[in-house]
């Protein structure tokens, strides 16, 4: 079986599912380039619990996790069947955190959350590839966060293709509207641009220290839950220590504040 790469996505804010920018190609076009997986396993900040979990739902629903928006994002559904494939996927999730001694529940109370159907929408339009959601747990450090991808590694020699998806920079604090060309703010390639430099480098301990060195962090993610699922997909490429080569994204900026960046960890064939 085909060995897949990990994938670290930008979600950016729910209106992306109906403003594909940049980004939304990228995506599309990525889920041409990969080989077919078996099942997909999402990691988002959307689902925090207090320790691991897996959801084994059979028809995951779409879940409209956000108020205020385009009412036709509430009309929106992606109708995945998980059948054989995403159930034994998702049991062997469970089994690779065990293992890792994360002690994770299986629970079917839960389903696609924004961080992970729209960005799908794009990547696998068609919503017949079985999909899964692994839990964030709270509080994680960034060491931690690559070690839960480490933990999960596994799963690609399987044929599951694991997506950290969060956003490479989200500091809604700063959102001026609802125009998605507004002009970037100046910190925002500064601090991708340092971000990009260490994943392409394949430098996972310098990312460890996002907060501490890297210019204008604080800014970029006030709080960092959305950052962590980034340390995840490397965490997921890792053999012997090392980080899988990375290939760059480059989903532009939008809102002037919310980087799309995103990053393929390992070969695409």
């Amino acid at each position: 079986m085909t060995t897949l790469p990990s994938v670290f996505i930008s979600h950016g804010s729910p209106m992306f599912a109906l403003e594909p920018g940049q980004a939304g190609g990228l995506l599309t076009q990525l889920g041409q380039d990969l080989p077919r997986p078996k099942a997909i396993a999402v990691i988002s900040p959307h689902w925090m619990t207090r320790g691991a979990a897996v959801c084994v739902a059979q028809k995951p629903a779409t879940i409209h996790d956000f108020g205020g928006f385009d009412p036709r994002l509430y009309e929106m559904s992606y109708p995945v069947n998980n059948g054989v494939d995403g159930i034994e996927s998702a049991q062997a999730a469970i089994k690779l955190l065990a293992d890792a001694g994360w002690n994770p529940i299986a629970t079917d109370r839960w389903g696609l959350d924004h961080g992970t159907w729209v960005p799908l929408t794009y990547l696998y339009p068609k919503a017949d590839v079985p999909v899964f959601q692994i839990s964030l747990p709270a509080g994680l450090s960034l060491a931690q966060a690559l070690a839960y991808g480490q933990a999960l590694a596994g799963l690609r020699e399987q044929g599951v293709l694991i997506i950290g998806s969060g956003s490479l920079t989200h500091n809604l604090s700063e959102f001026g509207g609802g125009r998605t060309d507004q002009p970037v703010l100046p910190y925002v390639p500064e601090f991708v641009s340092w971000v990009r430099e260490a994943v392409v480098a394949g430098d996972a301990q310098k990312l460890c220290r996002t907060f501490e060195e890297a210019p204008h962090a604080k800014r970029a993610h006030p709080t960092d839950e959305h950052y962590q699922p980034l340390l995840v997909a490397m965490g997921a490429s890792m053999h012997d220590g090392k980080a899988a080569a990375a290939r760059v994204l480059d989903g532009g900026v939008a809102y002037g504040i919310i980087s799309m960046d995103g990053f393929v960890f390992g070969d695409m064939q």
